[in-house]
């Protein structure tokens, strides 16, 4: 009965001790979910003939929409102006790409948004989990762009070193996982004369085939795609090539990459002008020998990096300038945000 008083009170302790560290984790973090949608780009006309009579077909393009669900818990920097009441998940807030946030101590992302752009469905997620202390730096971040084709975990481990009160520099170690980027199975398809057999691809890799008496192609599944060259050519073959490299890339694992990082972080502000800037160089990739390692591809080392800048500047009390934008370049492939303006006031 002595034991089994002592492990009840251990369990009350322990709970209430778990209890009081989630709560002070999630304290002054913000729960979030939102749908935004828009009109489109506006329906368009399209005109056949078919035995001599003029035929007309629309071409519609659903609604725009995004549906974001998120939590976060970043201290804003001073130059973010909390404008809105709410989180509607539209908000762009390029100091969430920063390597270091304004206060130390943990903060966190978590968001998922589900777009759909000119009638094309795109998923989008940004998570990270970041510790800041005076010397170190800890991350762990995953990121889909499904617009731009992009989507790879990451973690770095960053000894800092803080020069002044506004500028720090840090060195340290990164490790992605991602798919194959540089991986092209189409290469293996490519004939000496530089052309491509395609048709002998879908034939022979997806299921296709074709009827030499009526001049018809199918799918996989019996149903007529083509009934002629042309049709098949510049209708039906990109889908399969598309589909064929998909197919190709799920097959092969996920590759890591460890590399070696080098960066800073600047941060001022005042309410008349404020700078904050970025940068990460990842100079030097392990070669760990992997077949598809984009060392293969690159034949050796290559420079990926990644920043962004903060720029605001009041020049009197009616006319305001500001620049804002981040730049990232991973294997090769690059994607960016900006925007930049001016606001005159009247008084």
């Amino acid at each position: 009965m002595k034991k089994f008083l002592i492990l009840i009170s251990f369990l009350i302790s322990f709970n209430a001790t778990a209890q009081l560290n989630l709560k002070k984790t999630f304290k002054f973090a913000t729960f979030y979910t939102a749908f935004n949608g828009a009109t489109s780009i506006s329906d368009v006309d399209i005109y056949s003939v078919n035995t001599g009579q003029l035929e007309q077909d629309i071409l519609e393009t659903p609604f725009d929409y995004t549906f974001s669900v998120g939590v976060r818990k970043i201290k804003r920097f001073g130059y973010e102006n909390r404008a809105n009441t709410f989180y509607n998940g539209t908000e762009k807030s390029y100091s969430d790409a920063a390597t270091l946030g304004l206060v130390d101590g943990f903060e966190f992302l978590f968001e998922v948004d589900f777009q759909r752009q000119f009638g094309e469905n795109y998923l989008n997620q940004n998570h990270f989990l970041r510790y800041v202390a005076d010397n170190w730096v800890a991350k762990v971040e995953y990121n889909e762009n499904g617009f731009v084709d992009i989507r790879y975990f990451e973690a770095s481990q960053r000894f800092r070193k803080p020069i002044g009160e506004k500028f720090s520099f840090n060195i340290g170690a990164v490790q992605r996982l991602s798919k194959p980027y540089g991986y092209d199975p189409l290469n293996e398809w490519v004939l000496d004369n530089g052309s491509l057999h395609y048709t002998f691809l879908a034939l022979e890799e997806m299921g296709y085939s074709i009827s030499v008496q009526n001049g018809e192609y199918y799918d996989p599944s019996g149903n007529v795609v083509a009934t002629s060259p042309e049709v098949w050519d510049e209708v039906v073959v990109p889908q399969v090539l598309s589909d064929y490299v998909a197919k190709k890339q799920n097959e092969i694992d996920r590759t890591i990459e460890y590399s070696a990082v080098i960066g800073f972080d600047y941060y001022y502000f005042d309410k008349d002008f404020w700078l904050h800037s970025w940068g990460n160089l990842m100079p030097y990739h392990v070669d760990t020998d992997n077949e598809f390692s984009y060392h293969k591809y690159n034949n050796g080392q290559w420079l990926d990096y990644s920043g962004g800048l903060i720029f605001g500047y009041r020049y009197n009390k009616h006319l305001g300038v500001f620049l804002e934008g981040k730049y990232n370049k991973y294997w090769n492939r690059e994607w960016h945000d900006f925007s930049v303006g001016l606001n005159y006031v009247i008084f």
